[in-house]
């Protein structure tokens, strides 16, 4: 067939369905420059399985590297906690301790923590259809509020001044810093106990001094954060948990 504008350029699909256990399940597909070969991973942080396909790849390949890794895939996917969205009654958990959400559409505010009997409860007011988003919205500025709070106890400590404090939903790192002294966090680490957070602080600020791992910067992490090396391992085994929530 003659093509006088040359031939169609093949359009490559964003995803792939494969059958696992008898379901459908669906392989976000992204082609990457820097990529050397095929992999396949399952993000911790909820959402669908990444097929990665180097610039020179061929889907028929990649396809065929997907089928290969089905028995891989299927063991991570029943391993992987299920999501709990913020709806009335679901538990989440702040500075470590579970929250029962309670909707209570009669009462006046936003959200609100209350104690009920030995049950701690995250209440939130309004329509059903604002309920997430109001858990959300309090959950960070509750973040916020810790970590600005944290940081300037490290940065008074190292003599330091952080630029700007920025709390966002990072998906592979707790906490960042910039060599012009802005720090960023992730919100969801309001849901670890309260000394994973000082720890976190800690550690970013630290690397106004220090930006990189060597020894005299967890001398510096661990002389402000005495319990650095705890808090440290919590994140490692339980931080990816977290991201389940919302």
């Amino acid at each position: 067939m003659f093509f006088p504008f040359g031939r169609p350029k093949t359009i490559e699909p964003d995803h792939v369905v494969v059958a696992i256990d008898g379901k459908g399940v669906r392989v976000a597909v992204r082609r990457s420059a820097r990529a050397s070969r095929y992999a396949l991973r399952l993000p911790t942080a909820g959402g669908d399985p990444v097929l990665t396909i180097p610039s020179g790849g061929r889907m028929a390949e990649a396809l065929g590297f997907v089928e290969r890794h089905k028995p891989w895939l299927a063991a991570r996917l029943a391993r992987r906690p299920e999501t709990v969205g913020f709806a009335d009654g679901a538990e989440v958990p702040l500075r470590g301790r579970p929250h029962r959400i309670l909707h209570v559409p009669g009462r006046r505010g936003t959200a609100w923590i209350e104690e009920i009997g030995d049950v701690a409860h995250l209440c939130v007011a309004g329509d059903t259809a604002h309920l997430a988003r109001r858990v959300s919205d309090f959950l960070k500025a509750e973040a916020r509020r810790e970590l600005v709070a944290a940081v300037a106890r490290h940065a008074a400590r190292l003599a330091v001044t952080p630029k700007a404090i920025t709390v966002k939903d990072t998906k592979t790192r707790w906490g960042s810093c910039t060599s012009a002294g802005r720090l960023a966090f992730s919100w969801r680490i309001i849901m670890a106990p309260p000394e994973v957070l000082d720890y976190l602080a800690a550690h970013e600020v630290a690397h106004m001094r220090e930006m990189n791992h060597s020894a005299r910067f967890w001398r510096h992490v661990r002389t402000a954060c005495p319990g650095a090396d705890a808090a440290r391992a919590w994140l490692k085994h339980h931080g990816a948990s977290l991201h389940r929530y919302g």
